[in-house]
């Protein structure tokens, strides 16, 4: 059985279609939660500890880079990788999310299959 098999990722996004098409990608490979806004992102994160989380940044009720920064300053979630998955491709915003909010990576939409693929190994490989 594949070392990666069973994992938990997260996907936190407003857009339904954004969902389904992570989750179409990554359900064979992986066990995949969905949150529709960063605040059930945040909920989710600490009552299933996802192995990796994908993190819209513009959501309603809590933003994601708000998500991340809860998610991150929380002792019981702070090891789990975020990873920003989002439309906003500005420098200011790639920075944020990794040096204050506590991301790990960022993927720009759209983006490939094998980008979200690669990303992910490079977190999941080897942990747990």
């Amino acid at each position: 059985m594949d070392q990666l098999s069973g994992k938990k990722i997260l996907i936190a996004d407003d857009e339904p279609s954004v969902r389904a098409l992570v989750k179409k990608l990554l359900s064979k490979n992986y066990i995949v939660l969905e949150a529709n806004d960063g605040e059930e992102a945040v909920n989710i994160a600490f009552s299933q500890k996802p192995d990796l989380i994908l993190m819209d940044i513009l959501m309603p009720k809590m933003d994601g880079l708000t998500a991340c920064y809860a998610i991150k300053m929380n002792q019981a979630t702070k090891a789990i990788p975020v990873v920003m998955l989002t439309a906003v491709d500005y420098e200011l915003n790639k920075k944020l999310s990794k040096d204050i909010m506590g991301a790990c990576g960022y993927i720009t939409k759209p983006f490939s299959s094998r980008d979200l693929r690669d990303t992910i190994g490079q977190f999941l490989t080897g942990s747990k």
